[in-house]
């Protein structure tokens, strides 16, 4: 019985082990074209500065609540929390971090910038990352993993109806600068369409596997041509090929897997998000911004006109040129929980059975000592397909049931 094509398509199911993302799915915000990222005149860090105050004012209105604020110590959660302070200066406000187990501790310099502007600040410590991992399936009802945000709305939930987030920041300003090196470094004027789209999907290390099409069972036989097709609009223009990557990152993950996942955790806790970086008039205005205002390749460093607006707020000095986010060090993690958890998962997998997934592909792999980062995601994908089916399809696990070792 094809029961998994009757709620996620073949092509889905092909997207999320391959991209981390699906285009089939809906998200809350709006899809942008090449002409979207098409330079115009530079906008002023003031102009932004006041379009982000303009938008948390419009979300608060009552400043006797609490709102709470997912704090990572970087840029861009730096960067609302103090424009929260800034245009509500008598709000309670209570800032959130994780610590994830085995994993670089970014929390100590959130508790620095708490400290700063005078806030409470709590530490989430997690030690199995995917303990709960049948219950945040069940909320966002996709096969997706690296799901941190349930962690920091479950515990918000306790002291606020709000949560703020510094979401967008990367993609719209042009974050994620270790991607932006790498690809100018594949790509010349003479790249063709197909050629820019490979370089581009090199440049996501984490996904990308050299033996992709193995894994896949004989009812979903895969093709790399199909997920290219997916990204020709991205690459088939004008643009600059920084805009392109601009524009390709945009309508990913940030479209159909952040504002999907964290849209449906937040509806589950009754939560009312603050993205003022994702309000309808930044997103317009930020798109367009020249690419050279926003990344600078010879430093390799980005978010130019964030780093000013924090330089004229003079708080620059508290966050770090190094791209900070809540990040599970997913080896240890693997080490630690994930390989023991996906053998016990898929050493009867249902959707081998039902042949979506390679059992030899599997079986290649899960018992390699010092397995590749790649593969470790790959499996945690994998894992979250599993128990996607178990809930859904299957329904022979509860969302309750808990992944220990």
């Amino acid at each position: 019985m094809d029961t998994v094509n009757s709620v996620l398509s073949n092509s889905s199911i092909q997207n999320l082990l391959t991209l981390r993302y699906d285009f089939e799915q809906k998200s809350s915000l709006t899809e942008l074209n090449w002409n979207d990222f098409i330079p115009r005149q530079p906008i002023s860090e003031k102009i932004i500065l006041s379009l982000l105050e303009k938008s948390i004012n419009n979300l608060i209105t009552d400043d006797s609540k609490t709102v709470a604020i997912a704090l990572s110590g970087g840029i861009d959660s730096t960067l609302v929390l103090s424009l929260l302070k800034k245009t509500h200066p008598n709000l309670h406000i209570r800032g959130y971090s994780i610590k994830f187990s085995n994993s670089v501790d970014e929390t100590i310099q959130a508790g620095k910038i708490a400290e700063h502007f005078g806030i409470e600040h709590s530490i989430i410590e997690l030690e199995n990352y995917l303990e709960e991992l049948p219950k945040i399936i069940s909320i966002t009802k996709l096969p997706f993993w690296d799901l941190h945000w349930y962690y920091v709305a479950k515990i918000a939930k306790k002291s606020s109806e709000f949560l703020a987030s510094g979401d967008g920041g990367d993609e719209l300003f042009g974050g994620y600068t270790f991607r932006y090196q790498k690809y100018l470094s594949l790509v010349n004027s003479n790249s063709n369409i197909n050629e820019k789209i490979k370089s581009y999907l090199k440049c996501h290390e984490r996904d990308r596997v050299p033996d992709q099409e193995k894994l896949f069972g004989k009812k979903s036989p895969f093709s790399w041509n199909k997920i290219n097709e997916k990204l020709v609009n991205y690459f088939d223009n004008s643009l600059d090929p920084i805009d392109q990557v601009f524009l390709a990152d945009y309508n990913g993950k940030l479209l159909y897997n952040f504002s999907i996942v964290n849209g449906s955790i937040n509806e589950e806790f009754n939560l009312h998000p603050i993205t003022p970086l994702l309000s309808q008039e930044i997103i317009q205005i930020a798109s367009h911004i020249p690419n050279s205002l926003k990344y600078d390749s010879k430093s390799n460093l980005g978010k130019l006109p964030l780093r000013k607006i924090l330089d004229q707020l003079n708080i620059s000095h508290l966050v770090s040129d190094q791209k900070l986010g809540f990040s599970v060090n997913t080896i240890n993690l693997w080490k630690n929980y994930g390989q023991k958890i996906c053998k016990f998962y898929l050493s009867n997998s249902k959707i081998v059975k039902e042949g979506w997934i390679n059992n030899d592909w599997i079986n290649t792999y899960i018992d390699k000592k010092n397995l590749d980062v790649k593969y470790v995601n790959k499996f945690l994908g994998i894992l979250a397909l599993e128990i996607w089916y178990r809930i859904f399809i299957s329904k022979e696990i509860s969302p309750d049931e808990k992944l220990s070792v």
